[in-house]
């Protein structure tokens, strides 16, 4: 039993993280009903904070029922719900607290119904992440994860790691990881080109000159919400860049991840890109590659039905490394995953939502061994190693 006081810091912690500047600000709150007792006090916090919070609660039985009810449709599946699309445009910021007790129950849903509320999901994540001009740059968003006993199940792994890792790496104060990820990003001042590699096979560049850089410690800034830069998850700790989505080149292998719709758990994914992009026919996993291509395929179909102005679906959209100290092993859950000290992520499809110049309905990260080597080209045209074997050098 997570005790109260976590609880409380943990609410305190995701209500600063989207900074309410002004009185009357509305506040949406949703997640999973095995989370209540966190959603309220973050409800709570909100009004302390002079903000107007509403919550949400949505549990796994009602899920489940939803896709394997005979009654309901495909049609009405796919069908945009409007009443929800103008409660969203009204609101100021969305937070959400992840949705499913046991990630597992998606695994056994049809394919084609997640795809079917996906299509439905789309005009939402437009509005929230600014994905058509008409809305940008969006709404301030947090995701946040949140322990059960049935998700560290499902990962395979004591439930104590899971607390661990979302509760205390949510608690981590934001002054600690402030410093952190100020350190870190020392770094990659008047950084041009970022190579990385590693024993298992990553080898890669991006080019992220001209690019910013992004402290995730755990608070958006006034100065990261002015340059449009508006969420985050928590647990928090990285440093991240979106970097031209259009050059870089390489290999980056992930050894564990989760599948962006079913939650199928996919092993040693080795990933290819070249000017950018995917190159998905050298794509490979000891498992389930299918479902890898299914699920890029699934959003290059929304993509192209929202009329984006240049289909970037598979082109890279994040480089990332992990520093949250409370994190140190991957589990397939790439919300905690990503922040593993020592780790390097490369995300592919949509970015604008960091100040990148890509819309899509993709956006899934590969996270390497904790082991990476970073090669930094400086604009002067000098090379220094910054990270060795997953530790950042003096």
């Amino acid at each position: 039993m997570i005790p109260k006081n976590k609880i409380k810091l943990c609410a305190k912690n995701i209500v600063k993280a989207i900074n309410i500047k002004k009185e009357g600000e509305c506040i949406y709150i949703t997640g999973g009903a095995y989370a209540q007792e966190l959603l309220e006090e973050i409800g709570i916090e909100v009004y302390r904070k002079g903000g107007l919070p509403q919550i949400s609660y949505t549990t796994d039985l009602y899920q489940q029922s939803i896709y394997n009810d005979p009654d309901i449709s495909m049609k009405t599946l796919e069908t945009p719900h409007n009443h929800y699309i103008k409660l969203i445009e009204n609101i100021d910021a969305y937070i959400v607290i992840e949705p499913l007790e046991n990630p597992g129950i998606n695994v056994e849903i049809p394919r084609e119904k997640l795809k079917a509320k996906g299509k439905a999901l789309a005009p939402i994540r437009d509005i929230l992440y600014g994905g058509k001009e008409k809305y940008a740059p969006g709404k301030k968003w947090i995701y946040a994860g949140w322990p059960s006993k049935k998700a560290a199940e499902f990962y395979g792994i004591e439930y104590e790691m899971l607390e661990r890792f979302t509760v205390d790496g949510t608690a981590v104060p934001i002054e600690e990881l402030h410093e952190i990820t100020t350190t870190i990003g020392n770094y990659f001042n008047d950084a041009k080109k970022i190579y990385v590699k590693d024993d298992l096979g990553t080898d890669f560049w991006v080019s992220v000159e001209g690019r910013s850089k992004i402290l995730d410690d755990g608070i958006l800034s006034d100065e990261q919400i002015a340059a449009g830069d508006l969420g985050g998850n928590l647990p928090a700790g990285e440093v991240f860049f979106p970097p031209i989505e259009t050059m870089g080149e390489g290999t980056i292998f992930c050894p564990l991840t989760k599948d962006r719709y079913t939650n199928k758990i996919i092993k040693g994914i080795n990933l290819v890109f070249k000017e950018g992009k995917l190159q998905m026919d050298k794509v490979t996993a000891y498992n389930d590659i299918d479902i890898v291509i299914e699920s890029f395929k699934q959003c290059e179909e929304i993509d192209k039905a929202n009329n984006v102005p240049e289909l970037r679906t598979y082109n890279v959209a994040e480089l990332g490394i992990g520093c949250n100290p409370k994190i140190d092993k991957a589990i397939g859950y790439i919300l905690t995953d990503e922040k593993i000290n020592g780790s390097v992520h490369v995300a592919f499809g949509g970015n604008k939502m960091m100040m990148g110049t890509s819309s899509s309905q993709m956006h899934w990260d590969f996270v390497s061994t904790p082991e990476a080597t970073i090669i930094v080209e400086y604009k002067d045209g000098s090379r220094k190693t910054v990270m060795s074997r997953g530790k950042f050098l003096s």
